[in-house]
């Protein structure tokens, strides 16, 4: 059968855009070695950034924007484990609503595609492609299929815990430029409402640092309750 050089130039612009996609299977092709290595690299980077913020007052109390943007890595990178709230509605009361969520989004922006590789990286290995394959799993990135964009948007603009759909874009094999834009749609318009808050109300730097706590407290509360009851069921017996 002949193919056309209309055909034929389709074909290629097909397999152009599928090299260009980061889901695609191209991409495993990758050696482990080095995957692993761009892995590692994206945590230490994270990680390092964490400690310098809890570790320097100074940076703490800095008003400069670059700490806002540095800010948005550790808040936004796989768990989230340090909250963007209070930091939002803390810059909000030094910088215009839009001024803040510009900057949040970008930092936001980056982090996100930092979690696609990273949970990307993570789906990959033989643990989860086996638990890719269980009947619970199939069923929720089923669900998730009927209304993806809808899912990452209601989620993101709302208090709604974000960070397990991070992993399910992956498994459901989503295309990553449709889970930046849904990410952009529905965490900048949550970025400007949670400065405009700050800039209008300004409140007081005590309660900032107590919601801040409370926050860290709420999202870490199923792990406090693991460790409550390992404490309770006490070390496991030798025999």
């Amino acid at each position: 059968m002949l193919i056309s050089d209309a055909d034929h130039g389709f074909l290629s612009f097909r397999r152009k855009i599928h090299r260009m996609n980061p889901a695609s299977n191209e991409e495993s092709k990758y050696p482990s070695w080095i995957k692993t290595f761009l892995f590692a690299l994206q945590i230490s980077f994270v990680l390092a950034l964490l400690i310098l913020w809890i570790t320097s007052k100074e940076i703490q109390e800095s008003k400069s924007l670059w700490v806002l943007f540095f800010y948005s890595f550790p808040a936004e990178f796989l768990i989230s484990t340090v909250p963007h709230e209070p930091v939002l509605l803390y810059f909000g009361k030094f910088y215009g609503p839009l001024s803040v969520a510009l900057v949040a989004i970008s930092g936001t922006l980056l982090t996100e595609m930092l979690n696609y590789s990273a949970f990307k990286y993570i789906a990959d290995l033989k643990f989860f492609i086996k638990l890719r394959e269980k009947k619970a799993v199939q069923k929720t990135i089923k669900f998730f299929k009927k209304a993806p964009f809808l899912t990452l948007w209601v989620t993101g603009i709302t208090p709604i815990p974000f960070y397990p759909l991070r992993f399910l874009v992956v498994l459901a094999r989503y295309p990553w430029f449709k889970y930046i834009l849904a990410v952009f749609l529905s965490r900048f318009p949550r970025f400007v409402i949670l400065a405009y808050v700050g800039h209008k109300i300004q409140i007081p730097d005590y309660l900032l640092v107590a919601l801040f706590v409370i926050l860290i407290m709420i999202a870490n509360i199923s792990i406090l309750q693991s460790l409550r009851n390992r404490k309770k069921k006490g070390p496991p017996s030798v025999t």
